[in-house]
């Protein structure tokens, strides 16, 4: 698989780090803290577009949770490889059958796939076990009002793969998750409110 990844924000772990602790400044570690704690130890767990796996190395290694990390750049899935962590190279764009875990995470990745987002969600409904867990940015730098700002914001943080500019407002991600309410168990907002959290539970009506 080609890796087309176009943008600054995937070219390697250091940079992606760099890049987020810039965007979320002091937010940034309690966002995937937050995450964390919502999976319990010794649970299998599959991080979709997991870029270099901060929520594994920060906050899930310690948990003893059995980890697969996706991502469509190969410098990523490499580099996890390399680490000893697994790690699988895909388009989420294609229809690939993802592996079942007990959990399943995305994280200010969902915008990457409007106008189609509920068909990614409808194969990570498929995949858990128990519980799919969507944090996804509703205040978002590339949509300031001052043109810099968004620019620069938007060139950092844009999809890896060529993809709708579209993003979720908080608004716009609570209609979205409407046609999921029955599965919907909570939801709340982290990172100083910048994004919310949808936790989905697999055996809801």
């Amino acid at each position: 698989m080609k890796d087309e990844s176009r943008n600054l924000l995937y070219k390697s772990a250091t940079v992606y780090k760099l890049i987020m602790r810039l965007l979320y400044g002091r937010h940034y570690g309690r966002r995937c803290a937050r995450i964390a704690e919502l999976i319990p130890a010794n649970s299998t767990v599959l991080d979709l577009c997991c870029g270099p796996a901060v929520l594994y190395h920060q906050h899930l290694r310690h948990k003893s949770v059995h980890y697969t990390g996706i991502d469509v750049s190969s410098q990523f899935v490499d580099a996890l490889i390399k680490q000893g962590i697994p790690a699988i190279l895909c388009d989420l764009r294609s229809n690939t059958a993802l592996p079942h875990a007990d959990y399943v995470v995305m994280q200010a990745s969902l915008y990457h796939f409007l106008p189609n987002a509920s068909h990614i969600l409808d194969r990570m409904l498929d995949a858990a076990r128990k519980q799919v867990i969507v944090a996804e940015p509703i205040r978002n730098l590339a949509t300031s009002q001052i043109p810099i700002i968004s620019t620069i914001a938007g060139r950092l943080s844009g999809p890896v793969v060529e993809a709708s500019a579209q993003r979720f407002t908080e608004e716009g991600l609570d209609r979205f998750f409407r046609s999921y309410s029955t599965k919907v168990i909570q939801s709340f907002t982290i990172a100083g409110g910048r994004e919310k959290v949808y936790v989905l539970d697999k055996s809801a009506a």
